[in-house]
């Protein structure tokens, strides 16, 4: 059995298809904020950049604990040394004297490779600690820019927040006088096809744009007012006004 509602209350639908709209279009526009792309693209870059941050951290102090092994080792010779040639300036063996001798040359032999190894050891630092910074100044770069844009998005979609809350406001009072049956129909149309109520406007449905064939006018001219008629090109509940041309 076809629904039953008054010409008023199917023009309710029209006003209450407008605020709908709108809706809709806020929705798609908060999520088409020009800033969201390029935030996307930011948190997937700062997750590399991040990772290189602590790869090049973890670099630094590998070689940070090597300078300081070699340093020790240095300290250790240089000790070694030390008391090799208090010990030689006592000794009176001669043997022991030439091993003591013998042994010092190889420790100022051993202390000069060390020193060698550090020296190349702290350019390795200084060269891991430039890459640190400049990892560091990336992700920082690309961090200022991400919290600039997320502020710049954030404050757009809070004014887009405020129109929505209106626009609901407003839907709850557009829909409060629709009779529960008809309002039920329409959500129902609404949510499989989009829009629930659209204008017959000189016999073009205004949701599809399409203008109804002469059978499917016909049909409409003998309904009552008070048939609810679906558009049977969109879905929508087609509204008779008398901008219909029927």
């Amino acid at each position: 059995m076809a629904l039953k509602a008054t010409n008023g209350d199917q023009r309710l639908l029209l006003t209450l298809q407008d605020v709908d709209t709108r809706i809709m279009r806020l929705l798609a526009k908060r999520r088409a904020l020009p800033q969201t792309k390029r935030i996307e693209e930011l948190d997937a870059q700062l997750a590399v950049l991040d990772r290189a941050v602590l790869d090049r951290l973890g670099a630094l102090d590998d070689v940070s604990a090597e300078v300081r092994r070699i340093e020790s080792d240095v300290q250790l010779v240089e000790a070694r040394l030390a008391k090799d040639r208090t010990r030689l300036e006592t000794v009176t063996d001669s043997k022991t004297a030439t091993a003591t001798e013998h042994e010092i040359v190889t420790l100022e032999r051993r202390r000069s490779t060390l020193e060698d190894l550090e020296l190349e050891a702290m350019q390795t630092q200084e060269d891991a600690e430039a890459a640190l910074a400049a990892a560091r100044a990336e992700a920082g770069a690309a961090r200022a820019e991400r919290e600039r844009l997320a502020a710049e998005r954030d404050e757009q979609a809070a004014g887009i927040e405020a129109e929505l809350a209106e626009a609901r406001a407003e839907r709850d009072e557009r829909a409060a006088p629709v009779p529960a049956d008809l309002l039920a129909l329409y959500e129902r149309q609404r949510e499989r096809y989009g829009i629930g109520a659209t204008l017959l406007q000189r016999r073009t449905s205004v949701a599809s744009g399409v203008e109804l064939t002469a059978s499917e006018l016909h049909q409409i001219r003998q309904a009552p007012d008070d048939e609810v008629i679906l558009d049977p090109n969109s879905s929508a509940i087609l509204v008779r006004t008398e901008e219909s041309g029927i």
